[in-house]
């Protein structure tokens, strides 16, 4: 899974101690979820779609394959 998380929180100009804040995570699940070392939950990608006004596909792109 690919994901825009970083690009989205750059555009919006928020650290990721601020996403994380916002989306009611540690900086470090963020940090996680931008490396893609962390598949969210959909609890948490709703609060991610919820800050930037983004469809969840829009920020989390799901190769094929990988299904």
């Amino acid at each position: 899974m690919r994901t825009r998380l970083k690009e989205l929180r750059a555009r919006h100009g928020l650290n990721q101690t601020e996403l994380a804040k916002r989306a009611r995570i540690s900086r470090q699940t963020v940090s996680l979820i931008e490396r893609e070392e962390y598949i969210p939950s959909l609890l948490i990608a709703k609060r991610f779609a919820k800050i930037f006004d983004e469809p969840i596909e829009e920020i989390f792109i799901f190769d094929e394959e990988e299904l």
